[in-house]
């Protein structure tokens, strides 16, 4: 299994859509074996549920998390437990322990139209009328 935390700092980075860099966690036996710090060069909110499966991932632990996103790793079958803050190291044990808190209705709230684009749409061209973003 292989489990993947926004990351700065050592800290869980609470917007994904603006994350740097992922750590990633390989997991065997309810353990983590190994782990690394990778780049997602410049790949952001959708990109980033292709560039986590690309990784192999099975599960992200997050902070916030927008609608599109969170569908776009369902579709990639990457589990997501959203809400979540504080020493990645230390949240990713309590996972394994089973006592991991998160918010399963986590949402994003820091979207806003100068992102450009919210899924097939582009916010900045039509206002986003009617719909919503998120």
């Amino acid at each position: 299994m292989k489990i993947a935390v926004p990351y700065e700092n050592g800290q869980i980075f609470q917007h994904f859509g603006h994350t740097a860099q992922f750590k990633l966690y390989e997991v065997e036996n309810n353990a983590v074996v190994s782990s690394q710090i990778v780049d997602t060069n410049g790949s952001g909110h959708g990109a980033l549920a292709g560039f986590l499966s690309a990784q192999g991932v099975n599960l992200l632990i997050c902070g916030g998390i927008g609608g599109g996103a969170q569908v776009a790793l369902a579709q990639a079958g990457i589990q997501l437990m959203g809400g979540v803050s504080g020493a990645a190291d230390e949240r990713v044990n309590e996972y394994l322990a089973g006592a991991l808190s998160y918010n399963p209705d986590v949402h994003c709230d820091h979207h806003d139209h100068e992102h450009g684009s919210c899924g097939e749409h582009h916010c900045g061209d039509h206002g986003c009328g009617g719909h919503s973003c998120h």
